[in-house]
């Protein structure tokens, strides 16, 4: 079977092309088109998966893709442990988020256009999985900017949406830059856009390291931009304008994922290239994961805090590549998109009972919706880093890597990212366990919203219950628990990475950092009034504020980048007007001038000319005319006359 993936990504492309072509006929039937195709991909993702546990690859499923004298390129897809895993993920995530999408998008005017970029969103994010070369990763990444911006954009009459989708394309696209840079510079040192071949040539030596350092830095710009790392976080955010399922699609599964997925197949590049790359990407990761936990404790907004606690696990991801621990990246990116797919859709089924996402409106509602609220906190321990749930296993091989990490010369590094990671743990129970107490907790602030609220219709109550079962127990894939024995990392062989032995001391802090972190949350607002947090407010006044206004990055954004160009655009508008237009003004005055000038020339000189010629010969003509006379005494008096007349100037000249 696994000579058949390319049906993975093909299967829900062909759903694009259907509902595109029968919406208008079948109407909200469409939603069952693209359920179908991506439950029959997981059905040959999980066969593919299946046969990889017996050591089954899929490698060299290539065309020639160019022909140029000797050279050929070939393009195709490969099929290693690493990606068997990763399109079960996905289809798993995208069935759910599609299953649940019926019943949230139900009535919206644009059903099927949703369902359809969903599709192909999902067919875009698994032909990157599987593809063998940058030029196919690159081609899928472009059609995943494409369906985000319009997901983002769904709602497109609204102000919100419409900038939302225009800043995360925009932001996205100063990666995406880098990106291709990156790789024509490594296509010009190797001749190939092939991961593998790349790679071996970067181990064998062939590519200068000053090739390995500018390709990898680049190569990992375009992760920077797509997984919202800083300074390119921005986007992330914003993007919860867009639906709630579809926000779950993009913050698990598929468009952040593809730039840590990028790092981790394209490893080899960055593990023999100088340790100067890999360092780079574990600072920007670890500074990422605790910079957005710190301003998702003040969030409000239900589906703001799932934003940037997505941004922080990204952070976290990128952590373990650049310390070493690839597996343990691509661990936390499988584990992760399960229990932030759950987190999601119940922050939807949320808003669907009470339609607000403020939670400081919310309160009390674990007695009206059960399946959410307990589906929630599977999700909450999950992502808080709890044992036995999934998250607690991922981020454990993380830390794990970080406190090993000493790299020669910067041996302050390794310290800087495990304190990272460390604060990022306990902060990330503290504000799961914040957002839990404000949303379920309490007693209602807002009475007509709880009197409404209701739990979700089956059709977004079940992918709650289902994402629940692997965000509780994935984790023991990865697990050393029980004689396992990390088979997670053993399975998923990432050439470049390292192994790391267990350390007690490191599970023990990261779970009480978690376990810390849920217990200041309760105690601050599950005992705690709100008088009294009121009151201690004025005394963390300025962290607060710049927490509330997350780090002002986004008005220094603006008072650069955005006022530059506006200023740089006022200005090439006032070049082109006042230098521009007036030179080509002036040209064409000249040119008008010299016509002028050329035509009076032409009348008076050049017609004149003519006329001058003309009426002279018609002159001599008339005078010569006179002497026709028919006479042959004339004649002969004139020829005397011109002989005398002759001989007088002979006589004359030659005297």
């Amino acid at each position: 079977m696994i000579e058949y993936a390319w049906l993975v990504p093909l299967l829900p492309l062909l759903a694009f092309v259907l509902i595109e072509a029968t919406a208008s006929y079948l109407g909200d039937k469409v939603a069952w088109l693209g359920v179908g195709a991506i439950l029959a991909s997981f059905v040959v993702a999980v066969k593919i998966f299946v046969e990889s546990l017996g050591g089954a690859k899929l490698e060299g499923l290539d065309f020639n893709w160019v022909l140029s004298g000797d050279r050929v390129i070939p393009i195709g897809i490969q099929v290693d442990h690493l990606a068997a895993v990763t399109i079960v993920m996905v289809t798993i995530v995208s069935a759910m988020v599609q299953l649940y999408s019926i019943g949230y998008m139900h009535g919206d005017k644009r059903f099927g256009r949703y369902f359809a970029v969903v599709s192909l969103f999902t067919a875009a994010m698994l032909g990157l999985v599987i593809a063998d070369n940058f030029f196919l990763l690159l081609l899928s990444w472009e059609i995943m900017g494409l369906c985000s911006y319009l997901l983002i954009g769904h709602w497109y009459e609204n102000t919100v949406p419409q900038e939302a989708s225009m800043k995360a394309f925009l932001t996205t696209r100063v990666g995406d830059i880098g990106l291709m840079i990156g790789i024509w510079v490594l296509f010009a040192a190797t001749g190939s856009f092939n991961f593998a071949q790349i790679g071996e040539a970067a181990k064998a030596g062939h590519v200068a390291p000053v090739v390995l350092l500018i390709g990898g830095l680049l190569v990992f710009s375009g992760g920077v931009g797509k997984s919202a790392q800083f300074p390119l976080h921005v986007w992330l955010p914003d993007a919860m304008a867009g639906p709630t399922p579809a926000s779950a699609l993009i913050h698990a599964a598929t468009m952040v994922a593809a730039g840590v997925y990028l790092v981790a197949r394209s490893y080899m590049i960055f593990a023999y290239a100088p340790a100067m790359v890999l360092m780079i990407v574990a600072i920007i990761g670890g500074f990422t994961a605790f910079f957005a936990a710190t301003i998702a404790t003040v969030r409000t907004d239900i589906k703001q805090v799932l934003a940037y606690s997505t941004v922080s696990q990204l952070g976290y991801m990128m952590l373990a590549l650049g310390v070493g621990g690839a597996t343990a990246g691509a661990f936390h990116l499988t584990t992760h998109a399960f229990f932030k797919a759950l987190l999601f859709l119940g922050s939807g089924s949320v808003i669907h009972a009470v339609h607000s996402q403020e939670m400081h409106e919310l309160g009390g509602l674990y007695k009206k919706m059960p399946i959410t609220f307990g589906t929630w906190v599977v999700g909450t321990l999950a992502l808080s880093g709890v044992p036995p749930f999934s998250g607690f296993f991922s981020k454990d091989e993380i830390l794990l890597a970080a406190y090993n990490y000493a790299p020669r010369g910067f041996e302050w590094v390794g310290g800087l990212v495990f304190a990272f990671g460390m604060a990022t743990a306990f902060l990330t129970a503290y504000y799961m366990t914040r957002a839990t107490v404000l949303t379920f907790f309490g007693r209602p602030r807002n009475h007509h919203q709880y009197d409404h609220a209701h739990e979700s219709p089956w059709v977004m109550a079940l992918p709650l219950v289902i994402l629940a079962v692997p965000a509780l127990l994935v984790g023991f894939a990865g697990s050393t628990w029980f004689g396992l024995g990390n088979w997670f990392g053993h399975f998923v062989e990432i050439e470049g990475g390292r192994e790391f032995h267990h350390s007690a001391f490191v599970q023990n802090f990261a779970i009480i950092s978690a376990l810390g972190g849920i217990l200041v949350g309760y105690l601050v607002y599950g005992r705690a009034s709100a008088e009294a947090r009121s009151r201690v407010l004025p005394t963390l006044r300025p962290v607060y504020l710049v927490l509330k206004n997350k780090y002002y990055v986004d008005e220094f954004y603006h008072a650069t980048a955005v006022a530059g160009t506006l200023a740089l655009s006022r200005l090439a508008g006032w070049f082109d007007q006042n230098v521009i237009d007036r030179l080509v003004n002036w040209v064409g005055a000249l040119g008008v001038f010299g016509s002028d000038a050329a035509g009076e020339t032409d009348r008076v000189v050049v017609d004149g000319l003519v006329n001058f010629v003309g009426d002279g010969t018609l002159w001599v003509g008339r005078q010569a005319r006179r002497l026709q006379t028919g006479l042959v005494q004339s004649y002969m008096l004139t020829l005397a006359a011109a002989v005398v007349i002759g001989i007088i100037l002979f006589q004359v000249i030659g005297g």
